[in-house]
């Protein structure tokens, strides 16, 4: 083997096998409580870790409703937002594979000719002669041998990058399937809110038709006539604006799942008592859960990038040793190009060492101060996580009472509206009272509404910024 051809190897096996300048990566503590806060709001105070961790609870466990779980299902297999983060994934993963192969010798096979003619005062025999030249050759161009790692730098730049997509492809799941299970939650809410405004509207007609009668009778005067027609239109109004809303929840269901057509009415709640209960969320879980979220993995991965480009900073200070050798054969002849004693070979080595330049420092500064952004924007990701959590702890720690404290609201005002109602037909109170009654109960039964919907967004909201759903 030529001795050219042992520095070749030599340098592969350096470049393959050489360290880089990159800081030591060291993980930034969480800016955060161990624990949940406490208080009145906080009933559960969760301080040991469950077995079960809620980024290991399945979609599918924890949305039990199989219809739901079509329409999930659907939505991943048909959102252009996740589609498009796959496509981000996999993008981010071939600019990895080009980074990586910068590693390698690139070697290349160039085949040549050529045919010269040349005039008789530069032949040097003093006769017009014809130049002929063949060569074939198998070689390195430029390769930059990464003796100081800025080269394997980038490739674990590079790296790191392609993961954080991954891990963003993951939150744009977690975000989807929460979406949807929300605009599934919101449809049920508007189609209830629907039912509970055209039976209002049979009940204010039933109470018009009465009154009317006992106008007729001389038992009623036209100004109750007029206030039971006043909530009859109020009625009627109230069934076209939830008419509105529930199409527009429908058209927003039909967006996030992304499918040709519209979703079919067959997997579409009725209401809320169509709904079985969610999946429930283990209490136990320590703070320190949020750092298997895939938006903070994502940020974890960004600053690893960041420390990266570091290490191919620092390695711009030194010098930048490139080869470029070549072996094969020519001749002046085309017949003769293979035949014995034809060999060539080329071994080029380059070594450029920067002097003055001042770019490279403002690069190195810049890429130190790049990192220190990728690590506030790390911590400011974990406290907005743990607010979100927080957010949803108080929510669930309060949201019950006020859901039993609503229903006692509704029974106390259907009775009061009964007791009216019974007081007005015997001639013993006015109809105002029953009015006000029947005001007050659809206001309270429409408060109940939301707060069914407020507790069941609650339970989603909890398991997906608790990072359930990635997988």
């Amino acid at each position: 083997m030529p001795r050219y051809l042992w520095f070749v190897w030599a340098g592969i096996a350096l470049a393959l096998s050489g360290c880089t300048m990159a800081p030591e990566y060291t993980r930034p503590e969480a800016p955060i409580a161990p624990d949940w806060p406490t208080g009145a709001a906080y009933p559960e105070s969760p301080t040991s870790l469950r077995e079960t961790m809620v980024p290991e609870i399945p979609w599918r466990e924890f949305f039990p409703d199989k219809r739901l779980q079509e329409v999930i299902q659907a939505a991943l297999e048909n959102n252009r937002d996740l589609r498009l983060a796959a496509l981000n994934v996999e993008r981010a993963r071939a600019l990895y594979g080009i980074q990586r192969a910068e590693l390698l010798p690139s070697i290349q096979a160039v085949g040549s000719g050529s045919r010269q003619q040349v005039p008789a005062d530069l032949s040097g025999v003093g006769v017009d002669i014809i130049a002929e030249r063949y060569s074939v050759n198998l070689g390195i161009t430029s390769w930059e041998i990464d003796f100081f790692g800025r080269i394997r730098s980038l490739k674990d730049q590079a790296l790191e990058a392609y993961l954080a997509t991954e891990q963003a492809r993951r939150s744009a799941r977690i975000a989807l399937i929460s979406g949807v299970a929300g605009a599934y939650l919101t449809l049920a809410a508007e189609r209830e809110n629907l039912l509970l405004a055209r039976s209002t509207l049979e009940a204010q007609e039933e109470s018009l038709r009465l009154i009317e009668r006992r106008y007729e009778l001389g038992l009623s005067s036209e100004l109750d006539v007029n206030r039971a027609r006043t909530q009859v239109a109020v009625a009627r109004g109230d069934i076209a604006r939830f008419t509105q809303r529930t199409a527009l929840a429908e058209n927003a269901l039909n967006l996030l799942v992304g499918s040709p057509g519209p979703v079919p009415g067959e997997v579409l709640p009725a209401d809320f008592s169509d709904i079985p209960p969610l999946g429930e969320i283990p209490a136990g879980l320590p703070s320190e859960v949020l750092l298997r979220r895939p938006d903070i993995l994502a940020s974890e991965h960004r600053l690893k990038a960041a420390n990266a480009q570091i290490g191919a900073a620092r390695a711009a200070f030194f010098p930048r040793i490139s080869l470029t050798a070549a072996l094969g054969t020519a001749s002046v002849e085309l017949s003769r190009l293979f035949g014995s004693g034809q060999d060539t070979w080329t071994f080029a080595p380059q070594a450029v060492l920067p002097i003055f330049d001042a770019r490279i420092w403002s690069a190195h500064k810049a890429s130190k101060t790049e990192r220190e952004i990728a690590v506030a924007q790390y911590e400011k990701a974990i406290q907005t996580a743990f607010r979100e959590v927080a957010d949803a702890l108080a929510v669930r720690g309060t949201v019950d009472e006020q859901l039993a404290a609503q229903e006692d609201l509704v029974s106390a005002v259907g009775r009061t509206y009964r007791m009216s109602n019974t007081l007005y037909v015997n001639g013993i109170d006015s109809y105002l009272a029953v009015l006000d009654a029947q005001r007050s109960l659809y206001a309270a039964e429409q408060g109940l509404i939301a707060l069914r919907l407020a507790r069941f967004a609650n339970q989603v909201r909890l398991y997906a910024v608790l990072g359930g759903g990635g997988d």
